[in-house]
């Protein structure tokens, strides 16, 4: 953010809110607005699930964004809902951003009860299809929310057709990420490789929706052929046993490295001579971002927005989610073929920096919180907030004397 555009937003109080507390994409990318416009001098709060993991917390530790917990003990809550109002008006909240269906309905209510201002980003796929219940309620948020916003454009396409919502109600705001380093990386050091080894990395967590056993079915097909293949993967969840169990079936484990949660994803995707994403749904995907900036060649499921970030194949290599002998057979052909893989890295770096950056994204969204604000009676001004508008005014106090993350 240019000094400009930080003293624009200096004085705002934002809140976030999300109902997961993981190093899954919507939180990342959560953490990274609050932390960005918090250094612009504006003060964030994030509302987050208590009993989580506190990653959240962890990652926010020294940006002097708060963080609120919060208990959620059944679907719909009075209590909570209170709960919510009460903090938002407790921190003088401006402008409340929800992510994901939970949160945008009750982050819609309570905003409104607040006088803050409300949108809401939906980042995966349509769980919240499956009752009419659910659209109801999101339909019902969306009415009273400045903005929806999708991270791809078939998601927007589906919500504006499940909510019964106009197409031009949607904003697609693409996720983006910051380039990373080129790094030596010590991965394969750690993994014991040797020059002539070659590295298949995927990062995610260890959930069937990534779809890490069909990237491990591929390294058997490909094993005969490519002895000294071995695929490494970032990210911890509940199949993390059965994925080592079946490796072992196959009498892969000395070639499946399973590397838990990494805080060093430059690194991890230094190491690699190709990035893959099995995925069997997905928005877009901030490794899939991360992995193209560094310049990695890309071999992925056309899920998704996937293709669209891929620029339909031209910056990466598409597969059939879900088809093993389909993956096995890209990934042959990329590395036997090492100048065409050092080709598509360059295109995919190409493409991040053109299409994908973190700045193109946070662009995209304060112009969202400017139309939000429009109508709110805070903006931003002290001269202009009357006398019944005096709890949305920055705080005064000196900026070592702010809470920070507890």
């Amino acid at each position: 953010m240019t000094p400009a555009q930080a003293a624009r937003w200096r004085g705002f109080r934002f809140a976030h809110l999300i109902e997961s507390d993981g190093p899954g994409g919507a939180e990342r990318m959560l953490a990274s607005l609050a932390a960005e416009l918090q250094a612009a001098g504006s003060e964030n709060v994030v509302i987050a699930p208590a009993g989580g993991e506190g990653w959240l917390a962890r990652e926010l530790s020294g940006t002097g964004v708060q963080v609120e917990l919060y208990r959620l003990d059944r679907p719909l809550s009075r209590t909570f809902a209170s709960w919510l109002t009460d903090t938002l008006r407790r921190h003088r909240i401006a402008l409340a951003h929800s992510h994901e269906f939970t949160m945008a309905v009750y982050g819609a209510w309570a905003a409104r009860r607040a006088g803050a201002g409300h949108l809401f980003t939906m980042h995966g796929s349509r769980y919240y299809a499956d009752r009419l219940q659910r659209r109801i309620a999101l339909r019902l948020a969306a009415l009273l929310s400045s903005s929806i916003v999708t991270v791809s454009h078939s998601l927007g396409r589906h919500l504006a057709h499940d909510l019964w919502i106009r197409p031009s109600r949607i904003v697609t705001i693409p996720n983006g990420v910051r380039p990373m380093p080129l790094l030596q990386s010590s991965l394969r050091d750690e993994l014991r490789l040797g020059s002539t080894d070659q590295l298949l990395v995927a990062v995610g967590n260890l959930y069937p929706v990534k779809g890490h056993a069909h990237l491990l079915e591929a390294l058997a097909l490909l094993a005969p052929s490519f002895p000294r293949l071995h695929v490494a993967i970032a990210g911890r969840g509940e199949l993390e046993e059965p994925l080592r169990a079946r490796a072992g079936a196959l009498q892969l484990s000395d070639r499946f490295h399973l590397l838990g949660l990494r805080s060093d994803i430059a690194n991890v995707l230094s190491g690699a001579d190709v990035f893959v994403l099995p995925s069997l749904s997905e928005g877009v995907p901030l490794a899939l971002l991360e992995a193209m900036l560094a310049g990695r060649p890309v071999v992925a499921s056309a899920v998704g927005e996937v293709p669209t970030v891929l620029d339909d194949g031209r910056a990466g290599v598409l597969v059939p989610a879900g088809d093993a002998a389909a993956l096995a057979s890209a990934l042959a052909a990329l590395l036997a073929d090492p100048g065409r893989a050092e080709r598509l890295g360059a295109a995919a770096r190409a493409r991040a920096t053109d299409a994908y950056t973190f700045d193109a994204m946070m662009d995209g969204y304060l112009g969202l919180y400017s139309k939000a604000l429009r109508n709110h009676p805070y903006n931003g001004r002290p001269e202009s907030v009357g006398e019944g508008q005096r709890q949305a005014l920055p705080d005064s106090r000196p900026p070592g004397k702010r809470a920070l993350v507890r």
